[in-house]
């Protein structure tokens, strides 16, 4: 049967698809048009299964923060893709700040994530889809969410509001001012963005780590040849610089090394009007911890020449 223009239009705004994909889809599909998409999400599957072998170590965090329930929540999403070129394209912002918003309410992993209603489908099927529109393996990597009483963001080299390299939210819990609360908050997250603490405080450390870290002093230490009572003195004292170093509380604040976050939330509180705690913070990097491949220029030129 004859393919018109309109159905070519009409199927492109629904998949993405480029135009040829679709008027083949469209004539397979005996101009029926959600068989013809129903052939283009599985070309596109396809095409997801010869990337998949990949690295996708570039993309965007996508933070959201919104007041349900009296209280604040907060999520950041992370959606990796290939090459930072991705990041700049606005089908992909569009998808990383919708999954950031779906996120604020999905209480669970990120396979709790992926299965979460969007636009009709799963969170996880519209990204599988998006491989076909953008040309490249992209990942829901990772997300967290936080909630308190007031929920903080920021987002440090965005490329687009709400979205960037690095998202942070800090957690606040007080009856004091609200904006106060949130401007706090966002030096807070600041802070966070540039230190990278590993824990909230030295209570939240990961039990391994510091034994880890404690054995290493301590073998530094022994090679002192001081006594015992001596040595034991010294671990405990580089053990507390070691907390200042990495947890959050204890850290130097970068907008005022004169106090530690901990001291510059207390003295907050005369402007806030209330007793501040902070309850948490979630801070998402693109790409950390993930292992990239890195391949020699004239290799790949040469593998793209057959050579």
């Amino acid at each position: 049967m004859a393919i018109t223009a309109s159905q070519v239009k009409e199927l492109r705004a629904k998949t993405g698809a480029g135009m040829m994909d679709v008027k083949k889809a469209l004539v397979e599909a005996d101009g029926e048009m959600e068989a013809a998409v129903d052939l283009l999400r599985v070309k596109g599957l396809a095409k997801a299964d010869k990337k998949a072998g990949r690295t996708a170590a570039e993309g965007l965090v996508g933070v959201a923060v919104a007041d349900i329930d009296g209280g604040g929540t907060g999520a950041a999403a992370e959606v990796n893709s290939e090459t930072d070129f991705v990041a700049r394209n606005p089908v992909f912002q569009e998808m990383v700040g919708s999954i950031a918003r779906i996120a604020l309410g999905v209480a669970g992993d990120v396979e709790a994530l992926k299965a979460a209603p969007m636009n009709g489908k799963t969170v996880g099927e519209t990204v599988t889809e998006a491989v076909a529109t953008i040309g490249e393996k992209l990942t829901l990597r990772r997300f967290a969410r936080i909630e308190a009483d007031v929920v903080a963001s920021y987002v440090h080299n965005a490329t687009a509001p709400g979205m960037g390299k690095i998202g942070v939210l800090v957690g606040l819990n007080s009856t004091g001012d609200k904006a106060a609360l949130e401007a706090l908050g966002r030096q807070i997250a600041m802070h966070v963005a540039a230190t990278s603490p590993a824990s909230l405080s030295e209570t939240d450390l990961d039990p391994a780590l510091v034994e880890r870290e404690k054995q290493v002093l301590t073998e530094q230490a022994r090679e002192s040849g001081k006594p015992d009572h001596v040595i034991e003195k010294m671990i405990a004292g580089r053990m507390n610089k070691f907390f200042q170093e990495v947890c959050l509380l204890k850290q130097s604040f970068v907008i005022n090394p004169d106090l530690t976050v901990e001291g510059a939330v207390k003295e907050a509180e005369a402007g806030v009007g209330a007793p501040v705690t902070v309850s948490g913070f979630v801070r998402l990097a693109v790409g950390e911890g993930v292992e990239k491949e890195v391949e020699d220029f004239a290799a790949e030129v040469a593998k793209t020449m057959g050579g």
